[in-house]
């Protein structure tokens, strides 16, 4: 019989104390390279400084510390309890109920997905104007939109468990789903509302797929799978189910939303009078629509939305007046992020001539507290019910728990961990993402970038310091003193009001390239794209685990780092693809298409266990690190741009690594012949 070892509390905080240091160390050097990189492609490459470098800190620290927390949580607690229900189920139950629990199980994984909660913050660029089904799916009916869409993974895990269960192969499964939900993209394109949200339904199923549902789902099915005793592919095959079945929902779901949802309009005549009650059917009051006038609108939507000049100035006045009426106007968008990307020169100039009446630098700082209050709630209702679904199933089937002290630790760590880790998300890594994809369009632009208008009162020549150019022509200049720093200005006399004393202030950013060579702005664009998909994909906690357990069931043929490259090269070209559509344009349905026919081929070409693992490696790619950095992106860049939507990025970023592993599984099937054929000959 073993002795119990006692350790005094010192001991037992030191082992605790270093085998937390070593699991943060791990996190940081995941998170570390991408971080790095898009800080220094902002800093040195775009030549822009950080904006609130201190809250991106902070948000990047919480990420750091969420994962390692929320990884523990899921080893400790969730993936031991949902592998031990896996092995259980088939011996007390029927194939019936298995297929129930799986798809409660994925319906609870999804809601509890970090990444869900990007997505649901997307729908702050879209305007309803534009595209009227796709902001009322993100905006008006979100709750439905993520109920679809756990609805969907729901399905695919209980088809899973039933090819598990009887040992079928995933390429029926594959080659059922994929030309449906390809065929219902093509014909929503021939309608300008539906195809609108083409792209955020092929998003949603990149999303699903994440920290949670990956391990839990994984663990799941082989569990089922050993159960059963069955060769389906170890278990694997399943993510591409929880893949694929969202995009079905989210188009069956937005084909039934767009019986009533109006079609596209002018700015103008969206905001109209005469259109009022089109536009409401948008918003739950007056105040949303108020709301979406300012953050997303022009002057001109805001000038249509007042029925007179007194009404649309009064309501500018309140911008300024107190923090209440700026936030009911605003929402989350600080007043200075407005005047820099929303006001017109008219707007800001008339602003500037208003007394504050509130702090605005105060009130635009954010508050820790309350936001990990926030996340800690969103943790509580998201991680609770799933444990609450594993733990009672594991009592009808009277199983105990072995170590329930572990288990119960590894909850309270996976809610810690998923409060910090959103909270994160929201303060650093989604913010970071939206810095640096505004700024990319600057690569290319072949004009300056409007930055910020600075009103300078009681301003006199006086302080002129006159200087001469080359032909002889005077020029003038004045020292423009800012947060401690002195810049040199030129003076523009049409920018100066004598009679009020007060000069106009444009800052602007120069085009980086001359515009005859803009194309390598386009390159160096691409170039960042492919580094970013690259570099996150190596950060995924959910790629990570789906390479050990590779690595695992082929017994070292297939190595770890061999998954992760190969998936982070499909990953990097995905985005380049992703991030060249927004750019240009191009109807996302031109390069889904393709790139799917092309993987369709590969698949029937390759072994079964690997089909399973290659596309469960295109659901892997896109967690919480990837997800918030390259939506932002992308919606950054196409707010810039004035594309409608930035979706489709994750999306093309799942399609192409299920491209790679493909390819890879037929070089490495065709590298082990060739060994066997020269091992034979060298045996004669």
């Amino acid at each position: 019989m073993q002795k119990r070892v006692s350790l005094t509390l010192r001991e037992a905080l030191s082992m605790l104390g270093s085998y937390a240091r070593s699991r943060i160390v791990e996190q940081i050097k995941l998170v570390a390279f991408i971080i790095i990189y898009l800080a220094a492609f902002q800093v040195i490459i775009l030549n822009v400084p950080l904006a609130n470098a201190l809250s991106l800190a902070g948000g990047i620290a919480l990420v750091v510390l969420g994962l390692a927390f929320f990884l523990e949580g899921l080893i400790l607690g969730l993936m031991p309890v949902g592998e031990r229900v896996g092995l259980k189920l088939p011996a007390r139950v029927g194939i019936t109920v298995i297929a129930l629990f799986g798809m409660l199980l994925g319906f609870g994984s999804t809601l509890a997905e970090p990444a869900i909660s990007a997505l649901r913050a997307a729908g702050a660029t879209v305007t309803a104007w534009d595209a009227p089904l796709l902001y009322m799916l993100l905006e008006r009916y979100t709750g439905p939109l993520v109920l679809s869409i756990g609805v969907g993974v729901g399905i695919a895990v209980a088809f899973g468990m039933i090819r598990f269960y009887y040992g079928l192969s995933l390429k029926p499964f594959i080659y059922t789903i994929i030309p449906l939900v390809l065929i219902l993209s093509v014909i929503y394109t021939f309608n300008d509302n539906l195809s609108s949200i083409l792209g955020l339904a092929w998003d949603s199923g990149a999303v699903t797929t994440g920290a949670v549902t990956v391990p839990l789902v994984l663990s799941l099915g082989m569990g089922v799978s050993r159960a059963a005793g069955k060769s389906s592919g170890g278990g694997f095959g399943v993510i591409m189910l929880a893949s694929a079945f969202p995009i079905l929902a989210v188009l069956v779901t937005g084909f039934f939303i767009n019986s009533f949802a109006p079609d596209p309009v002018s700015e103008r005549e969206f905001f109209s009078q005469s259109n009022r009650e089109n536009a409401m059917l948008f918003f739950t009051s007056e105040e949303g629509l108020e709301q979406h006038a300012f953050r997303a609108g022009t002057e001109e939507a805001r000038r249509a939305l007042y029925s007179d000049e007194e009404s649309y100035l009064s309501a500018l006045a309140l911008l300024k007046s107190d923090l209440a009426s700026s936030q009911l106007l605003l929402g989350p968008m600080s007043y200075s992020e407005w005047l820099s990307m929303r006001a017109s020169p008219f707007e800001a100039d008339y602003l500037a001539q208003l007394e504050w009446g509130y702090d605005h630098r105060a009130a635009e700082r954010v508050d820790l507290q309350s936001l990990i209050k926030e996340e800690g709630a969103g943790a509580l209702q998201a991680v609770l019910p799933l444990c609450a679904l594993l733990l009672l199933v594991l009592l009808l089937l009277r199983q105990r728990l072995r170590y329930g002290d572990e288990v119960a630790l590894g909850i309270t760590f996976a809610l810690i961990g998923m409060a910090l880790l959103t909270g994160g998300i929201r303060l650093g890594l989604a913010p970071l993402g939206g810095q640096v994809g505004a700024q990319l369009p600057r690569a290319f632009s072949t004009e300056e970038q409007f930055v910020e208008r600075v009103v300078i009162e009681d301003f006199s020549r006086e302080i002129l310091i006159p200087s001469v150019d080359r032909d002889g022509n005077r020029i003038d200049y004045f020292h423009l003193a800012e947060d401690g720093e002195m810049t040199r200005v030129l003076f523009q006399e049409g920018r100066y009001d004598p009679g009020a004393g007060r000069y106009e202030h444009v800052i602007t950013r120069s085009p980086m390239f001359r515009p005859d060579i803009s194309f390598l702005g386009i390159a160096l664009v691409l170039l960042f794209a492919f580094g970013m998909g690259f570099g996150s994909t190596l950060a995924e906690p959910a790629l990570n685990a789906l390479g050990r357990t590779v690595e695992e069931l082929t017994v070292g043929t297939v190595k770890r780092t061999d998954i992760l490259w190969v998936v982070s090269l499909g990953v990097g070209l995905g985005l380049v693809s992703g991030v060249s559509r927004i750019m240009f344009d191009i109807p996302l349905m031109w390069l889904i298409v393709p790139a799917y026919i092309v993987v369709l081929f590969l698949t029937w070409y390759t072994d079964d266990d690997f089909t399973s693992i290659a596309w469960d490696c295109g659901g892997v790619t896109t967690g919480p690190v990837t997800v918030p950095l390259v939506l932002a992106m992308g919606l950054s860049i196409g707010s810039e741009l004035n594309v409608i939507d930035g979706f489709g990025i994750l999306s093309m970023a799942s399609v192409f690594p299920i491209l790679t592993v493909s390819a890879y599984s037929l070089y490495a099937r065709m590298r082990q012949r060739r060994s066997i054929k020269q091992s034979m000959e060298d045996q004669s």
